[in-house]
C-alpha cells in the first residue's frame, strides 16, 4: 500500500511539474524526476579531462528498474539511465565467484583481483596502486564520498592497503596521509582519540588534528561544507557511525557531490571523484524494497547535479554501476504505472549475477558490452592517462 501511495504522489508530481514537495524524511518528496525520457546526447569529444566514478553498492538491474518503476512507472528513466553507453560487468573476487565489498572495491579501484574482505592488497599483502592515487600522483584533483563511514569497505579500496576491511581505525589513518582534495561521508569515531567519548580507535591518534596540520578544513553538517567550499582540502564527518540520509544538518549526497564539484574542477589538471551510495546495500541485506528504493533515488539525485554542473564543458566522464548486487532481487507486476510491483527477493546476501554500468560524456563508448570488473578502471585510467600497476 505504501508503494502504491508514493507512485500516486510521484505522478501528480510530474503531472503538475512540480517542483519537490517537503514530506515526511521517510518518503520520497526529495526525488525531482527527469521532465522527459530522452538520452543525454553523446559527447563528441573523445578524451574527458574529468571523471566522476558513482558506485551504488549492491544495486543490480533490478533495483533500478524496480525504483524507475515505483516512482514513473514503465516508460519512465531515471537520469541514470538517461545515459546514452550502457554494459554489464561481471563481478566475481579472487576466491570466490560471489564477492563481497572489499574485494569488488578493490578491483574496481585497482584493476586487480583480491580475497574477500582484503582491501587493496594482493593475497601477499602487496599494495596495488588505486586509481585515486594515481590520480593524484599525476596532480589531478581527487575526491571520496560515502554514505557509509568513510572508511566502510568500498570507499576504503580507493584510499587504503589493510589485510581486512574491519581495519578502520588503521584505515582512517591512511585516508588522512593520502592527502585527497576531498573527504566526506561519515565514521568520526574512527578519526578521534580512544580516551574520547564515542571513538572506536585502539589507540589514542587523534586524526582530526592530523589532518588539520596537514591543511584540511574540518567540517561536521552542510552549512559547514557549504562555508568551506573556498578551500581545497576539505574533510567532511557528519555523523559519528554511517549518515542519517535524512533530512535536517547534515547534507545529503547530492550537495555532497555538488560541493566535491564545485571544489575540484578548479584544479587546471582535472580531477577525480568517488562517490558511493552506501546504503542500497544495507536495505538489500534487510530485504526492505522501500529502504531499498529510497537510497537509489539519492544517488539518482547525486548523479542529476553530477550531469548538471558538468555538462556545459564536456569534458566529464561520469560512470554509474555497483560493487556487486545484493538480495537476488527480482520484480513482477502488470500495471504500467507500476502500482503493483512485486519486489521478490532470493536471499539476504550478495549475488553472483552482472550489474549495470551506465556511461556518459567522453569516452563513454569505451564502456559498452560485458566487461570484468577489473577491467573497468583500466579502461578509465587509460582515457585520462594515470597508469595503474
Amino acid at each position: 500500500m505504501k508503494r502504491i501511495y508514493l507512485s500516486l504522489l510521484m505522478g501528480i508530481m510530474l503531472f503538475f511539474h512540480a517542483g519537490p514537495v517537503l514530506l515526511a524524511e521517510n518518503d520520497l518528496g526529495f526525488y525531482q524526476p527527469p521532465g522527459d525520457r530522452a538520452l543525454y546526447k553523446r559527447s563528441k569529444n573523445q578524451q574527458p579531462k574529468n571523471i566522476v566514478f558513482f558506485i551504488g553498492d549492491g544495486m543490480g538491474l533490478s533495483q533500478v528498474a524496480g525504483s524507475r518503476m515505483v516512482v514513473m512507472g514503465a516508460s519512465g528513466r531515471l537520469y541514470m539511465e538517461k545515459f546514452p553507453v550502457t554494459g554489464l560487468v561481471n563481478t566475481s573476487s579472487l576466491d570466490s565467484l560471489t564477492t563481497d565489498s572489499a574485494a569488488a572495491g578493490t578491483a574496481l579501484a585497482t584493476g586487480h583481483k583480491t580475497y574477500n574482505y582484503m582491501v587493496s592488497l594482493s593475497p601477499n599483502n602487496i599494495p596495488f596502486t588505486t586509481i585515486l592515487e594515481a590520480a593524484k600522483k599525476k596532480g589531478m584533483a581527487t575526491g571520496l564520498i560515502a554514505t557509509s563511514t568513510i572508511s566502510h569497505a568500498t570507499p576504503a579500496t580507493f584510499s587504503s592497503h589493510v589485510p581486512s576491511r574491519s581495519d578502520e581505525d588503521k584505515i582512517a589513518e591512511q585516508i588522512v596521509d593520502q592527502g585527497f582534495n576531498i573527504v566526506l561521508g561519515g565514521g568520526e569515531h574512527f578519526f578521534i582519540p580512544r580516551s574520547e567519548e564515542g571513538s572506536r580507535r585502539k589507540d589514542e591518534l587523534d586524526l582530526l588534528d592530523r589532518a588539520r596540520k596537514k591543511g584540511y578544513t574540518i567540517v561536521r553538517n552542510r552549512d559547514e561544507l557549504q562555508a568551506a567550499d573556498t578551500g581545497n582540502q576539505i574533510l567532511g564527518l557528519f555523523q559519528m557511525d554511517m549518515l542519517d540520509t535524512e533530512a535536517g544538518n547534515e547534507p545529503s549526497l547530492s550537495e555532497m557531490t555538488a560541493e566535491a564539484i564545485k571544489v575540484l574542477m578548479k584544479d587546471k589538471d582535472g580531477f577525480f571523484l568517488v562517490v558511493e551510495g552506501s546504503q542500497i546495500d544495507w536495505a538489500c541485506h534487510e530485504n526492505n524494497e522501500d529502504k531499498m528504493i529510497r537510497q537509489v533515488l539519492l544517488l539518482d539525485m547525486a548523479v542529476k547535479t553530477a550531469v548538471e554542473l558538468t555538462l556545459k564543458e564536456e569534458n566529464t566522464l561520469i560512470l554509474v554501476l555497483a560493487d556487486h548486487e545484493t538480495g537476488s532481487l527480482t520484480l513482477k507486476g502488470s500495471n504500467l504505472n507500476g502500482t503493483d510491483i512485486i519486489f521478490s527477493w532470493g536471499g539476504t546476501d550478495h549475488s553472483c549475477v552482472p550489474v549495470p554500468i551506465f556511461a556518459f560524456g567522453p569516452g563513454a563508448e569505451n564502456f559498452t558490452g560485458l566487461h570484468d570488473n577489473t577491467e573497468i578502471p583500466k579502461i578509465t585510467s587509460g582515457l585520462v592517462n594515470i597508469p595503474l600497476k
